[in-house]
């Protein structure tokens, strides 16, 4: 009998521990992938804690997947794919097909949307199943250890620059500069935007210049946010990747006339924002998810000929529980991979 590992919790909030279990095979509609890295983001911590419904022990989660086409089950040689080769997966593991947003094509919004650790066993393990549609190709340039937080975190923010309603030469800022914000700088800049980074700390300032961005804003200066954000003359987009609503809040009135706050940072509190701040100058407030496999693909490839990659740390899955309790603590520098050698 052949045999993979996996790592999982067997009840809400539990250690991590190291498990065996029979390879599967793939159905129909499904591959099978020989799982190379995964990076740990912080929504796994969702799935962990069973905060979400539908969670079920023992729990896989992990869903910024990276590695190679294993297996094909039944259906999935129309699609292109080939056993051997290179693939992510990330939040969108999936799609019903069927729901009023898959049939309008808004794949990403689907009612049954198939997160990988949530519908089904995620990435931290050294095989997984996924259905096909979740499949982007990694680009050669690209290792799975910089594809695998792409799948995620790039997507996210990758995304929600492309889709925001700034153009070449407009002030764009992105509120942090964690495991979202660092890749968020980099797009922004390598997308002709006047890049503001915020961040806390005057500190943070140099490393905000190397990653592209033209200005820096320390959050806990004398200076508000949203005042030093009108000194550059308003922004016309804010990337808020800080899973902090007090801090997100705080840019809202340095948005420029028909600026545009793109929420991409989770947090359960409630924003303060009137519905002045909103009407006198025509902002919009908008929260954005991640993308589908074809946005992780353009994602990697974007990232591929602009020289954009994470900034990762990597950890044997062994070690799964370190790098995940890392992760939450805030230290990770900026994302935590596990790797299977």
């Amino acid at each position: 009998m052949s045999t993979y590992r996996v790592a999982q919790v067997t009840s809400a909030g539990g250690a991590f521990e190291l498990a065996e279990r029979e390879v599967p095979e793939p159905g129909a509609g499904q591959v099978r992938i020989a799982v190379e890295a995964c990076g740990v983001c912080h929504s796994d911590a969702m799935f962990v804690h069973a905060a979400v419904p539908g969670i079920t022990f023992p729990e896989v989660p992990g869903h910024e997947i990276a590695g190679r086409v294993e297996a094909l089950g039944e259906g999935t040689q129309d699609w292109g794919w080939q056993v051997g080769d290179r693939v992510a997966v990330g939040w969108f593991g999936g799609s019903c097909g069927h729901c009023t947003p898959c049939r309008r094509g808004d794949f990403i919004v689907c009612a049954n949307l198939k997160v990988p650790g949530w519908a089904y066993d995620g990435g931290f393990a050294e095989k997984a199943i996924a259905p096909v549609d979740a499949l982007a190709r990694i680009p050669d340039a690209l290792t799975a250890i910089d594809a695998g937080p792409m799948a995620c975190a790039g997507v996210t923010t990758y995304n929600g620059l492309r889709h925001s309603s700034a153009h070449a030469g407009d002030l764009v800022a992105v509120l942090g500069l964690g495991g979202l914000g660092h890749l968020g700088v980099q797009y922004a800049a390598a997308m002709g935007f006047e890049t503001v980074a915020i961040a806390r700390g005057a500190e943070k300032a140099d490393f905000a210049k190397r990653l592209g961005a033209h200005h820096y804003v320390d959050s806990t200066a004398d200076t508000p946010v949203a005042e030093a954000l009108q000194s550059l003359g308003g922004a016309k987009t804010v990337l808020a990747t800080a899973g902090n609503s007090e801090a997100i809040t705080a840019t809202v009135d340095g948005l420029a006339p028909r600026g545009e706050l793109v929420v991409i940072g989770a947090d359960p509190e409630a924003m303060g924002i009137t519905p002045l701040q909103l009407i006198m100058g025509g902002r919009v407030v908008r929260g954005h998810p991640s993308g589908t496999s074809q946005d992780v693909q353009d994602t990697m490839e974007f990232s591929a000929l602009h020289g954009i990659r994470p900034m990762t740390e990597t950890v044997p899955l062994d070690d799964v529980d370190g790098a995940f309790q890392k992760m939450m603590a805030g230290k990770a520098r900026f994302r935590m991979v596990l790797t299977n050698s």
